[in-house]
């Protein structure tokens, strides 16, 4: 069966379990490895040991808005969440912007904010505003061209320009999540996507009886609810949960709001969760060694032409730029493999594995195998106490971090809003 297709809901009170257990059971049957000894390697590494407790915070939630509720903010975070996808157009969008996918996803929410405040016919954010939005909007507040060009057909030199391309199709698929989005809300009787998020989150408090919201219960009403959180699939008869998006957004309440002495939003505890798997996850970790495909199935052994590049060289000491280096443009980056929404699932699911069992090697490891490393002696302290989302972020961060890593491959799939 295809990946496209959709399994039935995780039982009730089963969801994180479901993510893990069907993860590792994708990763396992499509024989993708992971070796104890090639994630000692990254985690001892210089390269994680120098920069692990720097990135690992590096979470690019400071938004720089006024807003005039705390229910207004929760809003903005729900849809940049919702939002959180276009992976798969980061080439495109560098070309039209000199920016990635995750920063113009951001721009773009944080303008349809800014518009709907400064005396705008509509309020794009709210549930009606989403219900209506439309593309041309979309596009002028992404600061993107829908058009592509073509040769005229009977004039020799001469270019015409017609809706279509690879940022048609992203704005397609922004304005139709909005919209979706958006009648639910509507007929449900939300004004807009926070307001729905607080409910569920207070149900969950209700359901955990005290303590912080029950992540389980929030976790499903989002899924249940709203199709653009329903990150899942059937990928070789076997059901997959991923739900990246929404474990995002929950993580993201908590940075937001957990430091808050007293806040109306009922704040859950996330650092145990399942990492959000995208393409920059398992493509760091296929690059940095972690995930070995030498056996993967589904034409996955010979995806990524370069993962062998020298991963002793990734994983050693960062140079360190000088500032004028470290303040010129950016390259653009290189279009890496294009995966099928099968090949994707087993990726993704199979660095949510491996994350996992990052975690459970680095509070194992003890004082000599850290001196034989190498590695500094305060390594002990602080790799006992990590945690998934420190393990995520560290990925997600380190990516963009350095100039090699930055020039790595990572895996693409258009046309999803999942990732």
């Amino acid at each position: 069966m295809s990946g496209s297709s959709l399994p039935a809901f995780p039982p009730t009170g089963k969801y994180i379990q479901a993510i893990r257990e069907s993860c590792r059971a994708l990763r396992t049957t499509s024989n993708i490895k992971i070796e104890r000894s090639t994630i000692e390697r990254l985690l001892l590494s210089p390269s994680f040991t120098g920069s692990f407790q720097r990135l690992s915070k590096a979470h690019g939630l400071a938004f720089p808005l006024q807003f005039p509720s705390i229910i207004s903010e929760l809003n903005l975070l729900s849809i940049l969440s919702l939002l959180n996808f276009a992976s798969g157009y980061r080439v495109p969008l560098h070309e039209q912007t000199g920016r990635g996918a995750w920063d113009n996803i951001r721009a773009l929410v944080f303008s349809l904010y800014i518009s709907s405040s400064s005396g705008a016919d509509s309020d794009f954010l709210s549930a009606e505003g989403m219900q209506t939005i439309g593309m041309q909007t979309i596009a002028e507040q992404l600061h993107v061209s829908m058009h592509v060009e073509r040769p005229h057909e009977s004039i020799p030199g001469v270019t015409v320009g017609e809706l279509g391309g690879p940022m048609h199709q992203l704005v397609l698929l922004i304005t139709r999540t909005l919209n979706e989005t958006g009648n639910i809300l509507v007929k449900a009787g939300y004004p807009d996507l926070g307001t729905f998020v607080l409910e569920v989150l207070n149900t969950g408090k209700k359901a955990a009886k005290g303590g912080p919201p029950d992540v389980d219960t929030v976790l499903e009403h989002i899924v249940k609810t709203i199709p653009g959180f329903r990150d899942m699939a059937i990928v070789n008869g076997q059901p997959v949960y991923c739900f990246k998006k929404a474990l995002f957004l929950l993580c993201a309440i908590e940075i937001r709001f957990g430091s808050l002495k007293s806040s109306s939003i009922p704040v859950p505890k996330t650092s145990s969760l399942p990492v959000f798997s995208d393409n920059v996850l398992p493509s760091m970790l296929i690059h940095l060694g972690v995930l070995d495909l030498s056996s993967a199935s589904a034409s996955l052994d010979t995806a990524f032409s370069d993962r062998s590049g020298d991963y002793r060289k990734l994983l050693t000491k960062a140079e360190v730029q000088n500032d004028v280096v470290a303040r010129l443009p950016k390259e653009p980056p290189a279009e890496g493999p294009a995966l099928s929404v099968d090949q994707a699932y087993i990726l993704r699911a199979a660095a949510i594995n491996a994350c996992e069992i990052i975690v459970e090697v680095a509070h194992t490891l003890n004082e000599s195998t850290i001196e034989a490393s190498g590695a500094p002696p305060e390594t002990l302290r602080w790799m006992q106490g990590i945690t998934l989302q420190d393990v995520d972020m560290w990925l997600w961060s380190a990516a963009k971090d350095r100039p090699d890593y930055r020039r790595l491959e990572r895996f693409s799939l258009r046309g999803t809003v999942m990732f």
